[in-house]
């Protein structure tokens, strides 16, 4: 095993992995509980927009994607606010679009870009430094959110209660959004814009079988995360094969597992326990 760390490619790749790994499971607690599982496919999909955009600006990728994507869930949180459409119609609209413009992008740029197919793919071994540091400014801005997780999670099951409550809630609904979003982008790269979405549901969804506090399910979500991307990694790196997918393989065997185990606990669908206020 601690022969492939000689390799600089993999120690990036390894830290990239543990980064994303915490920072997709942390968010995707809120994204499981809140029944807006579609809205990682949606911002997925808003980042090829980003992605293609740049590409065909001959502009780094991320530097587009990012607010692209910030743009793309601003403007479903206040279309879900405003409007009676469900959450899932209103991703949908945005999603349609996105993939639209990103196909309209790809197509006004000349000659096959490389890049493009990192990103829709994934390409963990390719991270870069800039890359790299780019996930650590989110992570640590992700370490920043801490404080709110409990107002968070107390809005997340009591959302009346917490508007009466006078808690931010309209706001606390924006700002996750933008953070989920950042987070969907830095993680296309690990494990494509195909795949992200799986990387911020089944951690979540598997520590929710497992757990009986929500606080619980966010602390085996984020093992969850960080392990099976390490695992998923030496493993695709051993066999050859891609990495995001053999992460994404790894946490659906998990999943699997554990919930053929799981004798008690509430099911996936029931709400879980939480104490209110630092849950």
């Amino acid at each position: 095993m601690f022969d492939i760390l000689a390799y600089p490619f993999m120690q990036y790749a390894l830290v990239a992995g543990i980064l994303v790994g915490f920072l997709a499971s942390y968010y995707g607690v809120f994204v499981v509980q809140r029944g807006l599982s579609f809205l990682g496919d949606g911002l997925a999909h808003a980042a090829f927009g980003g992605v293609a955009l740049g590409i065909l600006l001959s502009v780094q990728p991320l530097w587009i994607a990012v607010p692209f994507t910030i743009i793309v869930a601003i403007g479903i949180t206040w279309v879900r606010n405003r409007t009676r459409l469900a959450s899932d119609t209103v991703i949908g609209i945005f999603f349609a679009l996105s993939m639209a413009l990103g196909v309209v992008f790809l197509y006004l740029k000349t000659g096959y870009s490389v890049d493009a197919f990192n990103y829709l793919f994934g390409s963990i071994l390719a991270v870069t430094p800039t890359d790299l540091a780019v996930i650590a400014v989110v992570t640590a801005a992700t370490l920043c959110t801490i404080p709110l997780w409990g107002r968070w999670a107390y809005a997340t099951f009591d959302r009346e209660m917490g508007l009466v409550g006078r808690l931010p809630v309209f706001f606390d609904d924006y700002l996750i959004s933008v953070l989920i979003a950042v987070t969907v982008v830095v993680s296309v790269k690990v494990v494509g814009i195909v795949l992200v979405a799986a990387f911020l549901v089944i951690p979540a969804a598997t520590g929710r079988i497992m757990a009986r506090t929500f606080a619980g399910m966010t602390s085996y979500s984020m093992v969850i995360g960080i392990l099976t991307a390490l695992v998923g990694l030496l493993a695709s790196f051993r066999l050859n094969i891609p990495s995001g997918a053999t992460i994404v393989i790894t946490q659906g065997i998990i999943f699997a597992a554990l919930m053929l185990l799981t004798k008690q606990g509430p099911r996936l669908g029931e709400p879980a326990r939480t104490e209110r206020g630092g849950a």
